[in-house]
């Protein structure tokens, strides 16, 4: 099996643009007890999650850094709202793309490197194809513009990792308390075989979530429907 990154396809000929944000999440962490770091990444989304049960509600409206204390409070009380293999972390972003939205969309939108999103039609065909592990969310966004697509989500699970041998000698170890690893993404990332799932055809790595990888059936499907909007960069693995 081979994989690729999905990025943004910059020669696009669709003019789409998305301005939001998700409804809800988590705090960052303020002065990490271990580390002293302060840190949090909205970078690892869970779209299909519903926290309005929660009774406060308003602890995870706001961006912001609290103490880990509190950070690892809010984390238990969003747990039972997770989808299977969800990974939490400081700045998680959680419910539905709230924003706006304008212009002409293709297929398949990258509205940032670390999301996806995805017409219903296109995610209909992909489904048809065979392909697993596809959960298209629905979007809050507001168009501004008649006969707008309908835009979904897509919810990557974290899972597989790059392989030591392209990431720094010197490195050190997570924050035991945090988890913060404070490296650098590689320019010429090596994806850790190991690490891979079997059973996803699209998912995010879970060491540097900023990345989507797709496998070579994602790849071979999105070309013979003509789903266009991302582009597909070869990543090798060992």
């Amino acid at each position: 099996m081979h994989y690729f990154r999905v990025k943004e396809d910059n020669s696009s000929v669709y003019t789409g643009h998305v301005e939001g944000s998700h409804k809800w999440g988590l705090p960052g962490i303020r002065n990490c007890p271990a580390c002293k770091a302060t840190w949090g990444t909205d970078t690892r989304a869970y779209p299909s999650v519903d926290l309005s049960p929660v009774a406060t509600l308003a602890d995870f409206e706001e961006p912001r850094a609290e103490p880990i204390e509190e950070y690892e409070r809010l984390c238990e009380l969003v747990r039972p709202f997770l989808p299977p293999g969800a990974l939490l972390q400081p700045g998680a972003a959680l419910g539905p793309l709230v924003g706006r939205a304008q212009g002409r969309f293709g297929p398949l939108v990258a509205p940032s490197s670390w999301a996806l999103l995805v017409q219903h039609e296109a995610l209909q065909k992909l489904q048809a194809e065979g392909l697993r592990g596809l959960n298209g969310c629905r979007t809050q966004l507001r168009f501004r513009q008649r006969n707008s697509p309908e835009l979904l989500e897509l919810e990557l699970p974290p899972i597989g990792r790059l392989h030591p041998d392209c990431l720094p000698l010197n490195r050190k170890p997570p924050c035991p308390r945090c988890g913060r690893r404070g490296l650098t993404r590689p320019d010429d990332m090596l994806l850790d075989a190991a690490t891979l799932p079997c059973h996803l055809d699209l998912f995010r790595l879970e060491d540097f979530s900023t990345v989507i990888v797709c496998t070579e059936r994602f790849v071979d499907a999105c070309r013979r429907l003509g789903l266009h909007g991302v582009t597909f960069q070869p990543l090798p693995m060992k």
